[in-house]
């Protein structure tokens, strides 16, 4: 590790914590040459796949962009903002989890319900809605009738999951 102050290479590690619920490493360190301290934070860089639009283009996945879906989606509900976290987080784990270098856009959206599903119906209509292009209330009611009354077969995905 280079020094930020002088640039030499030569530093020693003098204390080594986990943080961030243990998915981060924080490391103080002290320059050998300049005596000088600093402080580095280590992260696994874990590779996302990357997205096939349903044009076919491929695009690097955004973080952000499902960021932002699902908190418009939730906008104004009364959801925590850990759960939220920990929904966004479980989306990333479930893509890398596939095992896939690419998704389709697709798999990311409906992953993106599913956790929406845990954390607010109404969030989980809303982006249903946009999602899947609802053209009139016959196809909402339709939707929150399945939400209402689920059966066995769109059911099986969300059993047992929980929304901690």
């Amino acid at each position: 590790m280079h020094c930020p102050f002088c640039g030499t290479q030569e530093t020693k590690v003098s204390d080594s914590r986990l943080v961030a619920e243990g998915d981060q490493v924080r490391r103080r360190r002290q320059c050998l040459s300049c005596g000088e301290r600093f402080t580095t934070y280590e992260t696994a860089e874990l590779v996302m796949p990357r997205v096939v639009k349903s044009d076919g283009t491929r695009e690097t996945f955004d973080p952000a962009k499902v960021r932002a879906g699902v908190m418009r989606s939730l906008e104004k509900r009364p959801v925590a903002s850990e759960r939220i976290e920990a929904a966004l987080e479980q989306i990333r784990q479930r893509l890398r989890a596939r095992g896939e270098r690419e998704v389709g856009a697709r798999v990311i959206g409906e992953e993106v319900m599913r956790q929406l599903k845990l954390l607010d119906q109404v969030a989980y209509i809303r982006f249903a809605s946009v999602y899947r292009r609802f053209e009139d209330v016959d196809e909402f009611r339709a939707e929150i009738e399945r939400l209402t009354h689920p059966t066995s077969d769109n059911d099986e995905e969300g059993a047992g999951a929980t929304s901690e």
